[in-house]
């Protein structure tokens, strides 16, 4: 089962280090990691992603919980949560194909955001199985290059964590 993680650390030099350190010392593999500072520019948060059941969980976060910069450890996999990814994908596309691929665009609600001679880039947020569903219908055009950023998220409503 995935758990998604969100974690609030101190944000210092070295923290993120310490936390991957964590989990390749313990054998446990990270699915997704992304961190950005927030509201608060001393804090980072950090959503990962770990596969493994409710006993590999509950040893992750009391790890976590350990680290001297590690402020919170939530599980939100369970909550009611908002998670989005960002993915470019960088298409072949000539005269022939850029109708086509600008269709497959506006069907995800996704946006062109850069455009040359023999190539489109697209940029399309969303869940995992939307992200991996538009590359797939690209893939007949060749993509020549594409990044996803890893999961963020957030619960729903007032809660905060």
């Amino acid at each position: 089962m995935k758990h998604t993680l969100a974690v609030l650390v101190e944000n210092r030099a070295g923290v993120l280090s310490r936390v991957s350190g964590l989990f390749s010392r313990r054998g446990y593999n990270i699915d997704s990691l992304a961190v950005g500072v927030t509201e608060d520019p001393k804090i980072s948060r950090m959503t990962i992603v770990v596969r493994g059941d409710d006993h590999v969980l509950e040893q992750v976060t009391k790890q976590l919980n350990k680290l001297i910069d590690v402020i919170r450890v939530t599980d939100i996999s369970s909550d009611e949560a908002i998670e989005r990814e960002l993915s470019l994908i960088k298409v072949t596309a000539d005269a022939n194909t850029r109708s086509e691929i600008i269709q497959i665009v506006d069907i995800f609600r996704a946006r062109i955001v850069d455009v040359a001679a023999k190539s489109m880039t697209i940029e399309i947020t969303g869940d995992d199985e939307k992200i991996r569903a538009m590359e797939k219908l690209l893939r007949p055009f060749g993509i020549k290059e594409m990044v996803r950023t890893g999961k963020i998220a957030m619960t729903r409503g007032a809660n905060s964590v």
